[in-house]
């Protein structure tokens, strides 16, 4: 999710940090309609989300767990959930306290889902939830064209503001019906915050005085830059780059604290840092200049080198975590929702919290940066002096120190723990199933189901996220992306007694089944977050949970061992998130005209997975669909 990831019961996560989300290969931009001065119609005018009816969602519920659960667990299940659905019975209730919710918030999901999702999930956001976002590599290897290419990418990004600032964003559409934007105004100006329990996000965007200063960090220290002129008009790249290099003039070697690291940490252990670091009022302040800048800017130092066609995997982990203690990993702050990264040698892209939204606000932000970096610069530079940025102080007590030695290894642990690789899959694109007449994303879910497979030999519970953003304040549901069509395709492939013709017609049957599950999950009658809300609503009337929620079959369907997200984008560019399970996937990918970007994580420790293994069975995969599409006469009809 990433898309970012869904961990379950109520404690739920969505599967892409990546929290990605959709299919986001439907909805499409249309650049000359605007929402100035019409935003708030614009929101009121969307229809709010409806709750399914109890017993389709039954009955999609045990379909999906056909491909996963054996016989006998199902009978089981199939028992309690007849119970469950029974006239006058607890799922009955349920329902009628979730439609009486849905009748009065302007979304009965959303705010439910940002607390049981995010802010009260414990682990921390490095790796397990925040996404990262890796660009091609930039032409620039030395500090000159580093500094050069962050003040141009912080124009672009100023750019963006502008128009959010005058809610003059591109209304985008699905099917020709237009989806919620809220979450465009979100990402900006926002930060997560620590607690106990549960986080909480802030959001200076929308005060009476928004912020007019973005933070940067650079060999672990932290400056705060303002990039308006007094006039009110942004600086321009020069400008801004003179800044940066007074910013790295001021922070020549690592010889501070990362206190940044100590927002990799697990979210109690932070919280109680954070505590301990903010009961200082220097550190408390200095902490807030970063939670209410714009944007962090991260200029890093080199990646570690590595073989030329590991280059993007190394990249992604630099996106994702920063490679380590040794490297970058403390010249962040994790719980900022929108974190630019720039090194010296080139490597560039984002990481971002997943809270305030899901990957298509980030993505399109991105390819504003991109296409704005291929504007000349024609604004001149002022000639009134800049004032200095303003270093960030933080003392250190001892207590401190601690927290970040602690925070230090769990960092290096953690980053050693995730196989991280990034393809790009050069032989076709999304022009080849669609030349079949198949979803492109239909058809590269069935890869995955096909690849895993073949390594696994068992079907396993699959998370891909579906927009919601037809309605109000929508965030995701999932597409169960295993289903009984998938199996029967998957189990056929390699079975030398099935003709080649049948195996094409289990294929369109497997995708034709994604397919119409997309459609029902962005329409929003899946069953996942229906579910969940009928678990919240027994938790909130202070019920017992129901037993079809303690029941192993919803255990294994919420156990998500490929957790997958389609991020579509203009630019060549690939997201990554980790593993949602400790014996889990993570798929990131964006299919192009005639190649695919993917991104695989796995954890080191888990002996039953390998990330390389199935970033090279996806390849394989794919050629081998490609060939019998290609051989089958059934293909050409």
């Amino acid at each position: 999710m990433w898309g970012i990831c869904t961990r379950t019961m109520v404690k739920v996560r969505t599967s892409n940090p990546c929290g990605f989300v959709k299919p986001c290969h439907l909805v499409k931009p249309v650049s000359t309609t605007r929402i100035t001065g019409r935003y708030l119609s614009h929101q009121k005018g969307l229809p709010s989300l409806p709750v399914p009816p109890l017993k389709q969602t039954c009955e999609r519920y045990l379909a999906a767990l056909e491909p996963i659960v054996d016989v006998e667990e199902l009978k089981h299940t199939k028992e309690l959930v007849r119970d469950f659905q029974t006239a006058g019975g607890v799922g009955e209730r349920l329902q009628r306290s979730l439609e009486k919710r849905a009748q009065h918030t302007e979304n009965w999901l959303s705010e439910w889902w940002v607390q049981v999702a995010y802010l009260q999930y414990r682990m921390p956001v490095v790796v397990h939830s925040n996404p990262g976002l890796i660009l091609p590599r930039m032409n620039f290897r030395d500090k000159h064209g580093q500094l050069r290419f962050a003040a141009k990418l912080i124009a672009a990004v100023l750019d963006f503001k502008t128009m959010t600032d005058n809610e003059a964003l591109p209304v985008e559409y699905l099917g020709g019906r237009p989806l919620c934007m809220n979450q465009y105004y979100e990402v900006l100006s926002s930060c997560r915050v620590p607690g106990q329990k549960s986080d909480s996000v802030v959001n200076h965007a929308k005060s009476s005085r928004p912020p007019s200063y973005i933070a940067v960090v650079h060999n672990f220290e932290f400056f705060k830059l303002d990039v308006y002129n007094r006039d009110g008009s942004a600086l321009t790249v020069d400008q801004l780059y003179a800044q940066l290099e007074r910013i790295c003039s001021s922070s020549v070697q690592r010889n501070t604290e990362p206190v940044g690291i100590l927002t990799s940490q697990n979210r109690d252990s932070w919280a109680r840092a954070y505590a301990n670091l903010t009961r200082d009022q220097t550190n408390k302040e200095s902490v807030q200049v970063i939670q209410r800048s714009v944007f962090l800017l991260c200029l890093d130092g080199a990646a570690p080198r590595g073989a030329a066609e590991m280059y993007r995997s190394i990249a992604a982990i630099q996106m994702l975590h920063g490679g380590g203690c040794q490297w970058n990993s403390g010249n962040r702050w994790f719980d900022k929702t929108l974190q630019f990264i720039v090194g010296e040698d080139g490597t560039c892209g984002a990481n971002y919290e997943h809270a305030p939204a899901e990957g298509p606000p980030i993505v399109t932000l991105l390819d504003h940066v991109v296409e704005y970096m291929r504007k000349p610069d024609m604004a001149p530079s002022p000639t009134v002096p800049l004032s200095m940025p303003q270093k960030l102080q933080f003392k250190i007590t001892p207590e401190i120190k601690k927290d970040i030695e602690e925070a230090k290894n769990k960092m290096d642990t953690l980053a050693q723990d995730l196989d991280m690789r990034v393809v790009i899959f050069d032989h076709f694109g999304k022009n080849i199933p669609k030349a079949h007449n198949m979803s492109p994303d239909a058809f590269i879910q069935m890869t995955l189901q096909l690849a895993f497979y073949r390594i696994h030999h068992f079907c396993c519970s699959t998370y891909e996220s579906a927009s919601l953003r037809m309605f109000r304040l929508g965030r995701t549901d999932t597409i169960r992306s295993a289903s009984s069509a998938s199996a029967a395709f998957v189990k056929a492939f390699d079975d030398p007694c099935k003709q080649n013709t049948e195996k094409v017609d289990l294929m369109l049957k497997a995708v034709n089944a994604h397919r119409s599950y997309t459609n029902m999950a962005v329409s929003g009658q899946a069953v996942d977050r229906h579910l969940l809300g009928l678990k919240m609503v027994a938790a909130e009337e202070k019920l017992s949970l129901p037993e079809v929620f303690t029941d192993s079959s919803y255990a294994k369907a919420m156990h998500y061992q490929l957790s997958t997200s389609q991020v579509p984008s203009k630019t060549d560019c690939v997201m990554c998130f980790g593993p949602v399970v400790s014996n889990g996937y993570g798929v990131c990918y964006n299919p192009m005209d005639d190649h695919i970007n993917f991104a695989v994580s796995s954890f080191n420790t888990c002996g039953e997975t390998d990330a390389g293994r199935l970033a090279q069975a996806i390849e394989k995969t794919l050629l081998d669909m490609k060939t019998l599409l290609e051989q089958s006469p059934r293909s050409k009809l």
